[in-house]
This record gives structure tokens, sequence and C-alpha cells, in this order.
């Protein structure tokens, strides 16, 4: 009965931990939020490729998701992947370095503010490659950064 119990509450752990939380990213240039799942609802937030979120459900098509800052939204699953990580600043200015350290110099995408969200390409220690929608890239301090 004991090993029965074990089984299903791993069983269960299991799957809350991977049926509707997992990490997505927009992959269209801009995609539209919204308060409910449908394009009648109110849109809450313009936002661009590669920015990430948790989804935490879907409905119909539809994604509940919550983003840096832990707001939650709605946003059509159509236009978010699950295929590459994504990360967003999370401070409000951010050097983007030629290599990992502060002993690089910073790339001519520096500063990038609050929001801006990249496609992670690589990690070395605290430090991760980023690239934008444009292909612009370089090193960003993880600390500085949410990770999806």
């Amino acid at each position: 009965m004991r090993k029965f119990f074990l089984l299903s509450v791993s069983f269960i752990i299991l799957l809350l931990l991977t049926n509707n939380l997992y990490a997505l990213c927009v992959k269209v240039p801009e995609a539209n939020l919204r308060s409910g799942p449908g394009i009648k609802n109110e849109k809450t937030w313009k936002v661009y490729k590669y920015m990430p979120f948790k989804k935490l459900e879907s409905k119909g098509g539809w994604y509940r998701v919550k983003d840096v800052d832990g707001d939650v939204h709605w946003i059509f699953g159509n236009l978010v992947t699950d295929k590459f990580k994504c990360a967003v600043v999370k401070a409000d200015k951010v050097n983007v370095r030629s290599g990992p350290g502060t002993n690089f110099k910073k790339t001519p995408l520096s500063p990038v503010i609050k929001y801006y969200s990249f496609k992670v390409t690589g990690k070395k220690k605290e430090w991760v490659n980023v690239s934008d929608e444009y292909n612009n890239s370089g090193w960003i301090s993880k600390n500085l950064l949410w990770i999806q």
C-alpha cells in the first residue's frame, strides 16, 4: 500500500510540473496580450519577438501566461513557441557586452532598457549570450535577465 501511495504522489507531482507550467517565447514580430482568451477581450500589453512567458494554462487555443513582473495575461497559442529559450531585461538599463564579463567592451546595442527581449543563444558561468530580433548579439549578466 505504501509503495502505491508513493507512486501515486510521484505521478501527481510529475503531472503538475509538466502539464501546463513551462516556458514560452513570442515567435512573431509583435503580439497582443489580452485580459481573457479571445480577441474580444481587452488588450493588456503589446509585446515583441522573443518576449518570454511562463505558461499557466490553456483554453481553446489560447494560453494564460505570467510575465516578468508576475502579471497574468492571455496570448493566442500560434504566436508563441517552446522550441527555444528567451530572456527579457528586468533592470531599468543594462549594458550588452562583446564577451562574458565586464572587462569586455559594450556593444553598439548598449544600453538596453527594461522589457527588451532576446533569444538565448548560449551561457558561460553567470553570463548569457543573447540575440535580438534584428540579429544584434552580445552578453548580459544573468542576474539582470528573466529567462524562460
